[in-house]
């Protein structure tokens, strides 16, 4: 798969997604990077970590967030990815499920739209497209899965039904299937229980045939199993990414990159144990 110039390979090797935040108040980091000379410190240093992309969020999504306008959401994000792209060698993502925030993001040069609602937001009826725009740039795109509601009664079947009505908009728009990423949607639109079980069944979402990320960093799953705060969840988080490798995922989006890093090549090398024995 190739983003913004690079070539990620898919299927032997999980990539990681730094999560930079120029936010407030996001649940885990919010305030830490918001300004341009902190977030683009905080970027070189996930990338001398082993990020292999940047993802630029100027919204907090937490549960019980303020919505923020598009102008001030492009406000915290454009110097941010401008100064990334011209100091660093690296994809950008934009997180955000704004049509008119994705817009001018990919005008600074961002190279992957990740949108936590997978091109299936309802907001005003006046509001763009998000796949027209990502078909109009014909950028690759994270197609996330949520819901403004818990109510289930199949749930793993019918995330992947949902998951299927995102791709089902992107091809309607013309978004190229070799540009997409999925992925389950863990913290939204889900109770506990159900963040646990998409975790596992994360192989049935890697059987879609696309590359799949999980982003699970830090996240209430992993603070009520562990009884920990947010400050304390790194273990929690680098046994998702493990689980995440062994079931097939092609990405992870984590806030600690050289903590997960470590992890994934010690799963890699396991992995590949039996290649190395057979060569």
């Amino acid at each position: 798969m190739k983003i913004g110039g690079h070539d990620f390979e898919i299927g032997n090797k999980v990539h990681i997604m730094g999560i930079l935040n120029v936010t407030p108040d996001s649940f885990s980091d919010g305030g830490q990077f918001a300004g341009e000379e902190r977030a683009v410190r905080r970027a070189e240093q996930m990338i001398e970590d082993g990020a292999r992309l940047i993802d630029v969020g100027g919204e907090s999504t937490r549960p019980g967030y303020t919505r923020i306008s598009e102008e001030e959401e492009i406000r915290r994000i454009l110097p941010v990815i401008r100064s990334i792209k011209q100091k660093f060698d690296i994809p950008v993502s934009v997180d955000t499920y704004k049509s008119g925030v994705a817009r001018a993001a990919l005008d600074a040069g961002a190279d992957l739209i990740n949108d936590i609602w997978g091109f299936r937001y309802a907001g005003s009826r006046h509001d763009e497209s998000m796949a027209a725009v990502a078909a109009e740039y014909s950028v690759p795109v994270c197609l996330m899965h949520n819901r403004d509601n818990t109510d289930y009664v199949h749930f793993v079947p019918e995330v992947i039904e949902d998951l299927k009505e995102s791709l089902a908009e992107a091809e309607r728009y013309g978004v190229a299937p070799d540009k997409i990423i999925l992925d389950p949607g863990v913290g939204f639109g889900k109770t506990y229980e159900q963040n646990l079980s998409i975790i596992h069944h994360l192989d049935e979402i890697c059987r879609l045939g696309y590359p799949v990320l999980l982003g699970a960093s830090r996240k209430t799953v992993i603070g009520r199993t562990l009884n920990l705060p947010v400050t304390e969840r790194e273990e929690g988080t680098i046994a998702t990414s493990v689980i995440a490798a062994m079931k097939g995922c092609a990405f992870v989006r984590v806030h600690n990159v050289r903590a997960n890093a470590r992890a994934l090549r010690m799963t890699e090398a396991i992995r590949r144990a039996d290649t190395l024995e057979n060569s």
